[in-house]
């Protein structure tokens, strides 16, 4: 039939059919749910970063995002701004993870790329650059989302994270997760984005200064998560 010649039918087809084998291979199983440490605890300090303040998760959204932890900072770059009052606009950033004990009923995280436009951005690319980090011998592929809403232009560079595994594929994650339910009886995971204003027009600068977030954060965020 020619619905099954298209790609993204058959890899959708797969994942479903992935998903009713592991939801009997793992129903009856008793989950393993990590002991993590509260993401408000993540560090306020990165060398030149430094936090300037918290944004607290309304019940609207928690209710329809149902993470079990949520932390949504906003970094400032000492080097360039005293604070997010400052004009600098890039100097400042958002920090954004959901963590996710279990995926078993229902709780998944919600990718930025059906998000944004349901909030007034329109998307202008959307690219997965491999970037260097610390600690990590190859590079880890990431998702570069850029946004638009009337004059202003924002930069999302996100990832899916679990087990110190670094996902920037949603269909990826998604595999993963099972393949973890059924191998660890454990299906935790997180979203990590890292959320940059773009001044002046300059996408490139927004973009190689949410790299450089990145790379100081990525220690702490292999910590902070569970393996």
């Amino acid at each position: 039939m020619k619905f099954l010649t298209n790609k993204y039918t058959r890899a959708l087809t797969a994942a479903l059919l992935l998903q009713i084998f592991a939801f009997y291979a793992v129903a009856r199983r008793k989950e393993t749910v990590p002991v993590v440490g509260p993401l408000s605890s993540f560090p306020s300090n990165f060398g030149r970063w430094t936090a300037f303040r918290d944004f607290p998760t309304d019940p609207e959204t928690q209710a329809v995002l149902k993470a079990d932890d949520v932390l949504s900072r906003q970094y400032v770059d000492t080097t360039r701004a005293r604070n997010c009052l400052d004009e600098n606009r890039w100097s400042c950033l958002v920090l954004f993870v959901a963590f996710f004990k279990t995926q078993r009923y229902g709780q998944a995280p919600h990718s930025p790329k059906n998000c944004l436009p349901g909030a007034g951005w329109e998307q202008i690319s959307a690219e997965r650059p491999a970037i260097t980090v610390p600690g990590e011998s190859q590079p880890i592929v990431i998702n570069n989302f850029v946004t638009e809403h009337g004059e202003d232009k924002s930069v999302s560079l996100y990832w899916y994270q679990s087990h110190q595994r670094i996902i920037a594929s949603e269909f990826s994650a998604k595999f993963y997760s099972i393949v973890d339910s059924i191998r660890y009886h454990r299906s935790d995971t997180a979203i990590v984005r890292v959320i940059i204003p773009v001044a002046g027009g300059d996408i490139n600068a927004a973009v190689q200064t949410g790299y450089a977030f990145v790379r100081a954060i990525f220690p702490s965020l292999l910590r902070q998560l569970p393996e």
